[in-house]
């Protein structure tokens, strides 16, 4: 009874779910995916890595999100000359107050776009680690809070290969979700070419739900069930990743490292917000397996083996989808 309590509580107070999807596929056509993500990511506090190719609307549908929750944005633009202070701010010496003050960098906003972050040298890139996993920031000798609610939705382009670092495997595992945005068909493609085609296209969405909103929506989240089986289908995945010979497959010479325990924690926050996407007060193993991917593929780390072979991360999660027991 509570559970369908929950349920008919979840189909109200998504009401302002519902508007911030309809918003956004105004100006963003065939990418489901990815707006389901954002939410996902909205939901559960948690940052995104974007994968794709230039044009897929990726900085697009992040800007609007933006827009449509009445959030400061700031796009930061990744390359290579870029230094730490340009993210975070730097000291400024005062000569009629011969003090130094904190111009705050670009950082200090709800939603920062980290746009082509593997362009960025180490140090760049190590900069957003405080800001990500304590937000806050620290200038000089200064501690200052980030504005909240504090999401990197960071994008890298998989084929740039010069003139570009890989992220630290302590970042990459910072990101809750990493998501990889693939072409529109046809029909999605031409529903563009109508809409965006002219000029001046029409992209201004209204802003439709507050700060507030979330705030409510993620204690809402919090409370969906959770079965103890479904607990301990997460727990096993998770540990397949490390020890798959305890789960009948043969592929430890294939994974270097498996997933750590932020995944464990990350999978449970995530597989709630999809339930609550779907409209539904508990959590299934089919929600597990939808967002699985998005949560693990950039934790599971391959051997030399594995790549010899041809192998990627998301072939090995597949495997381990596909052979440990559903509940």
């Amino acid at each position: 009874m509570e559970i369908q309590e929950l349920t008919e509580r979840i189909e109200q107070k998504s009401v302002a779910v519902r508007i911030v999807v309809t918003e956004l596929e105004k100006v963003i056509v065939g990418q489901k995916n990815l707006i389901d993500r954002l939410l996902i990511g909205m939901l559960c506090d948690g940052h995104l890595l974007i994968e794709g190719l230039p044009g897929l609307a990726k900085t697009t549908a992040v800007k609007r999100l933006a827009s449509i929750i009445d959030l400061s944005f700031q796009r930061i633009q990744f390359t290579p000359d870029l230094l730490p202070a340009d993210i975070t701010g730097t000291q400024i010496y005062r000569p009629d107050t011969s003090k130094f003050e904190v111009k705050k960098g670009p950082i200090f906003h709800n939603i920062i776009l980290a746009d082509e972050i593997n362009r960025a040298p180490a140090k760049v890139q190590s900069a957003l680690l405080e800001a990500m996993q304590e937000k806050q920031v620290t200038v000089g000798n200064e501690t200052f809070m980030l504005p909240l609610p504090f999401l990197v939705l960071a994008t890298q382009n998989p084929i740039e290969q010069e003139g570009t670092y890989p992220l630290p495997e302590a970042q990459v595992d910072r990101f809750m979700l990493k998501l990889k945005v693939t072409y529109p068909n046809r029909e999605q493609e031409k529903e563009i070419l109508k809409k965006m085609g002219g000029s001046s296209p029409d992209t201004d969405v209204d802003a439709v739900v507050e700060p507030s909103d979330i705030k409510r929506l993620r204690k809402l989240n919090d409370e969906i069930y959770m079965d103890e089986k479904i607990e301990d289908y997460i727990l096993d995945l998770v540990q397949a990743t490390r020890n798959p010979e305890e789960y009948g497959l043969e592929i430890s010479d294939l994974i270097q490292y498996g997933a750590s325990p932020r995944a464990t924690l990350f999978l449970a926050m995530a597989s709630r917000a999809y339930a609550f996407l779907q409209g539904r007060g508990y959590v299934t193993p089919q929600d597990i397996k939808s967002i699985g991917m998005d949560v693990l593929r950039h934790r599971v780390i391959i051997t030399y083996e594995a790549e010899a072979e041809e192998k990627v991360p998301e072939d090995i999660v597949s495997l381990i989808f596909d052979n440990v027991p559903v509940p």
